[in-house]
């Protein structure tokens, strides 16, 4: 590809509005352009990127025993209304209504219409296992679309489904698509870590993402160095820190803190450690009545020590809050508490208010807490003399850097991560719903075991620029880069010698298959070296009218500090050394 015949289009700065890196480095170098909020037209050299990357799942997948086809945009709601999930999904959904007032949606993801083909086509255990895939663009109406294409409205994805007989062997599919993914983000060069995680509102059983790493990821991931475990946060178990609680050894005080109403800010008052402070959350549930009756509310006060953060997630697998919870309000906790928060504990509470204490809290003597009085906390607080035992023990806090591992391997770091990718074991969820059975051996109708497998295509664009950057621009992986080689040849328009031998390279590395592409638009050196570290091609060849008197050129990989003077009859052998995986 010569730059004369493609398009190239760079800016030194980029636009106001763009936030994180991938996103300023993407407008620059002129692979999107913004086109409403959240919504981006790939031009010709993201688009280049995005084939590679397609080109690299396609062949994995069918490596994988995955089938290709490809599923519409637009699909009936009638399917969704099957599953629930045209109500249930909320204003993400995009819906929308044809001349005849029928409803469809604008597809997020094609759970409803995978399950819809298979309960039609997959009629007997012969015809399965069978996995089927397709890259196709989905709309998410995000509320607030931001950092480019990292949370955008229009994307494209891969999502592929399994379909098997039982669960033995939709285990084997999703351990298939697994070991698919692995090879997928190593064949792209990232680096990535494949962790545990909630299922989210796709349901099922068994889940893992996959997170390319990066200090600006949205998710937090905990790993163990000394072993394979690895998890996104929100699943992450804390394990007890502590075996025995200690026993008391201060007596209940009552200390005065005015206009203190943090854990920190307590702590920093009363001259004691964090560690020592236990913060109080209240949450409500609300239980609809037999017989119109109305609604019963139930609080729930949660207790997670003062250097802790509540995970919301575990939360909402509690018995009791798995169906739905919210914050109190105001006048509910006045009405149970008598007291405003950030001075709410749970001594003296009401037996009708659920306590639930983290496991590192109901392992606590001696802490401090909430005294349900503006302007007070206690002291010297201790279980079973204070206050009783709390009606659950759960693990509800996020795990921080140095708790002991969950597999008892060593201690948990934290670092952030990209989610990339996403592989699900559904269950009957789907098929259930819509009826998706297959006739078993003995003729009998049983339902198909299902498995989901999503790759955010466009999203590891983004995810690979967050990883691999300078302050020069982007540093793509050699399998996904827009090009493999750029040509820079110095006064092409203006020096025979320099542009003969700039297209017989070219010509010769464009017959060895080497996806390279030749800059021949005339620019000057420094704007056209600087066009193409802020584009990220990984290997660079300047070939100016002074070196070629001594037929030497400039070989610059892109992360090299300064370029290496090559013989011109070596330089091709060179490129393709460096070219061989």
């Amino acid at each position: 590809m010569k730059v004369s015949q493609f398009f190239i289009s760079t800016l030194k700065e980029a636009p106001a509005d763009a936030e994180v890196v991938s996103h300023k480095l993407m407008l620059r170098a002129g692979f999107i352009k913004r086109l409403s909020a959240g919504i981006y037209t790939y031009m010709p050299i993201g688009l280049r990127v995005i084939r590679k990357v397609e080109t690299i799942i396609r062949e994995e997948m069918s490596r994988a025993g995955a089938v290709e086809l490809l599923m519409p945009l637009v699909q009936p709601a009638e399917l969704w209304q099957e599953t629930g999930r045209f109500d249930k999904m909320g204003a993400e959904l995009l819906r929308v209504k044809d001349r005849h007032d029928r409803d469809f949606v604008i597809q997020p993801t094609s759970e409803e219409v995978i399950t819809d083909i298979a309960r039609q086509e997959l009629r007997s255990y012969r015809a399965l296992p069978k996995s089927f895939f397709h890259i196709q663009t989905k709309f998410r109406d995000e509320r607030r679309p931001r950092f480019g294409v990292m949370r955008g409205r229009e994307f494209t994805m891969k999502d592929a489904y399994s379909f098997d007989r039982d669960v033995e062997s939709a285990a084997k599919s999703y351990d298939a698509m697994y070991a698919a993914y692995v090879r997928i983000f190593e064949r792209m060069g990232l680096t990535f870590r494949a962790v545990a995680a909630d299922t989210g509102a796709i349901g099922g059983d068994r889940s893992h993402e996959f997170q390319v790493i990066a200090d600006t990821g949205e998710d937090a991931i905990a790993y163990c160095a000394t072993s394979s475990y690895a998890a996104n946060v929100e699943l992450a178990e804390a394990v007890l820190l502590d075996d025995v609680r200690p026993a008391a050894t201060q007596a209940l005080g009552k200390a005065s803190t005015p206009q203190k109403s943090t854990c920190e800010d307590v702590a920093a008052f009363l001259g004691i450690t964090l560690q020592s402070t236990v913060k109080s959350l209240v949450l409500a549930t609300d239980d609809v009545l037999p017989a119109d009756a109305g609604t019963r509310t139930t609080i729930w006060l949660l207790l997670i020590r003062g250097d802790h953060a509540l995970n919301e997630v575990k939360v909402s697998k509690l018995s009791g809050l798995n169906t739905g919870h919210r914050f109190a309000t105001a006048a509910e906790i006045g009405e149970h508490f008598g007291c405003k928060p950030g001075y709410l504990g749970p001594v003296g509470v009401s037996n009708q208010v659920k306590v639930i204490a983290d496991r590192t809290v109901a392992a606590m003597s001696d802490f401090v807490c909430g005294a349900n009085e503006e302007g007070f906390h206690l002291t010297g607080v201790n279980w079973v003399r204070d206050l009783p035992e709390p009606h659950l023990v759960a693990d509800i806090r996020n795990v921080v850097d140095g708790d002991p591992s969950p597999d008892g391997q060593g201690e948990l770091s934290l670092q952030r991560g990209i989610e990339v990718g996403h592989v699900f074991y559904l269950g009957t969820k789907y098929s259930a719903a819509m009826k998706a059975t297959f006739l078993d051996e003995s003729g009998k109708p049983k339902l198909m075991e299902m498995g989901c497998y999503g790759i955010g295509v466009t999203r590891i664009l983004g995810a690979a620029v967050e990883q691999r950057h300078d302050d020069r621009g982007m540093i793509w992986p050699a399998a996904i880069a827009p090009f493999a080689v750029v040509i820079c040849p110095v006064g092409y328009d203006r020096f025979p010698n320099v542009k003969a031998a700039a297209d017989d390279l070219y010509l010769t590395l464009r017959e060895a298959g080497v996806d390279v592409v030749l800059d021949d638009r005339g620019e000057r050196p420094g704007a056209m070296f600087a066009d193409w570290e802020l584009i990220g091609v990984p290997h660079r060849v300047a070939i100016g009218e002074r070196s070629l008197k001594e037929n030497m050129v400039e070989y610059q990989g892109r992360q090299d500090l300064q370029s290496t003077p090559v013989p011109l009859s070596d330089v091709h052998g060179l490129l393709l050394d460096k070219l061989v995986p």
